[in-house]
């Protein structure tokens, strides 16, 4: 095992992952930037580096600030967190040519994952159902691109290869409105990810978001630990997930979760990883694979038993998985609620001073985040300040504990959007379960309608 790891990452992963380090008897080392010397993983951590100014291109996603701090740290391994360079091919190749440990799966693997297209082509020949769509990138003759979009027919989506995050997406209905999407997702895709390449897929109408968590060690080991329903979304964006995802078939799940257990001994990964899915009319389509840990790994860890944060670091120290697939029985439920730094309705960010933290306790409630009374939420980074996880016997149970979890949460000081979640724990289709990933969005809509009416 390792004796000393830095944490390349801030927030709550940080947090996060220093714990499990010590649970591990590792030492940890936090980097960080200017903004966030104050933050409570850099307290705790053994020992802590600044590397840069608040700009995440200055400081999080500055490779060589972030190897010198593992090199004069004497630090063994790297743990990425999500986000920022987690699924960074370079970096990870830096990382481990410069002699240390990245905590993920092989550059190489990360590459052939996070381009879009050549992970759909892995994931044929490993036989996971993907999206029908065109075969490889688009083409540049406009005529073969109509040919490709008539025989998926319409409505089609045009992404960018290199894309994620909900970005280098756009929706096409019509044949006339088709050659000026794909040059827009070109543009955009050059900008946004420095690779121009974009593919076509069939739209669906309405979906549900459904994925898979991984684990998969040096050896050709790899189990599936059960999935998780990530259907609430706004702008691509998750706002609540869920383990297991209500109302499927779990002999078919069953299937797809075995053929994402083979994908990853054909492609040799190694570590934690999720298929994402999305779910119509009893099909699955794999859309992409996240090559790190997820937000949402809480929910599994909960329902699984399994220490997802702990199991990527023992895969990365050389340890063969101590379990097997027959082992994994999933059992209860759990929800989870991103907390974000935000207006509930309007969405706009809401840094500043948190002059009052209270979270909230009971049975089956856990809150991962680094935040405290008198933190200040700094404005350079993404809006989320924790998560709320509930776990019961039953999806009800957790239901009705997040509720309760949610009332006795006090954020003074900024606005968050609790009031957001505790309107959704009553909402009558989540309760029912099994919503598109449409539906938040048009509720959200629907609301705003029928204020303009007043």
């Amino acid at each position: 095992m390792f004796e000393k790891v830095l944490i390349a990452n801030r927030g709550e992963i940080a947090l996060r992952v220093l714990r499990a380090c010590r649970e591990l008897g590792i030492k940890t080392v936090a980097v960080h930037s200017v903004v966030d010397a104050e933050a409570k993983y850099v307290k705790l951590a053994d020992e802590s580096v600044c590397i840069g100014p608040a700009p995440s291109n200055l400081s999080y996603l500055n490779i060589p600030a972030i190897i010198s701090a593992a090199e004069v740290t004497d630090a063994e391994a790297i743990h990425p967190g999500y986000g920022f360079l987690s699924e960074n091919a370079d970096f990870a190749e830096r990382v481990e040519k410069s002699g240390f440990v990245f905590i993920g799966p092989k550059p190489e693997t990360i590459r052939l994952m996070g381009d879009k297209v050549s992970a759909k082509d892995a994931m044929k020949v490993a036989g996971v159902p993907c999206v029908p769509g065109s075969e490889g990138a688009l083409p540049e003759d406009p005529k073969e691109i109509v040919k490709i979009a008539r025989a998926i027919g319409y409505p089609v989506i045009i992404k960018a290869a290199g894309g994620g995050g909900g970005r280098g997406m756009r929706v096409v209905h019509t044949e006339a409105a088709l050659h000026n999407a794909v040059n827009m997702t070109r543009t955009e895709a050059q900008a946004a990810f420095g690779n121009p390449m974009v593919y076509m897929e069939k739209f669906l109408e309405n979906p549900r978001h459904i994925e898979i968590q991984i684990l998969a060690d040096n050896y050709k080991n790899a189990v599936w630990l059960g999935e998780r329903d990530c259907s609430m979304q706004r702008r691509h964006q998750k706002v609540i997930e869920e383990a297991p995802a209500p109302e499927l078939n779990r002999r078919i799940l069953t299937r797809i979760g075995d053929r994402c257990a083979e994908a990853c001994r054909k492609i040799g990964y190694r570590g934690a990883g999720t298929f994402e899915f999305l779910y119509e009319g009893g099909e699955y389509y794999f859309i992409e694979m996240n090559t790190r840990v997820q937000v949402e790994h809480p929910v599994t860890e909960l329902t699984s038993g399994i220490d997802i944060v702990q199991a990527q670091i023992r895969i990365a120290a050389g340890e063969k998985l101590w379990f097997r697939q027959r082992d994994i029985e999933p059992k209860g439920h759990a929800i989870e609620c991103r907390i974000n730094a935000e207006d509930p309705f309007k969405f706009t960010p809401s840094p500043g001073k948190i002059t009052n933290w209270h979270p909230p306790g009971g049975p089956g409630v856990r809150v991962d985040s680094h935040v405290y009374s008198g933190y200040t939420v700094p404005p350079n980074y993404d809006s989320m300040i924790g998560k709320v996880i509930t776990y019961g016997d039953t999806r009800e149970q957790a239901i009705r504990r997040m509720r309760i979890a949610l009332s006795e949460m006090m954020v003074d000081g900024i606005k968050t959007n609790i009031p957001l979640h505790q309107e959704l724990m009553l909402d009558e289709r989540f309760i029912q379960g099994g919503t598109s990933i449409h539906y938040l969005e048009e509720k959200l809509a629907a609301k705003q309608e029928v204020g303009k009416g007043k």
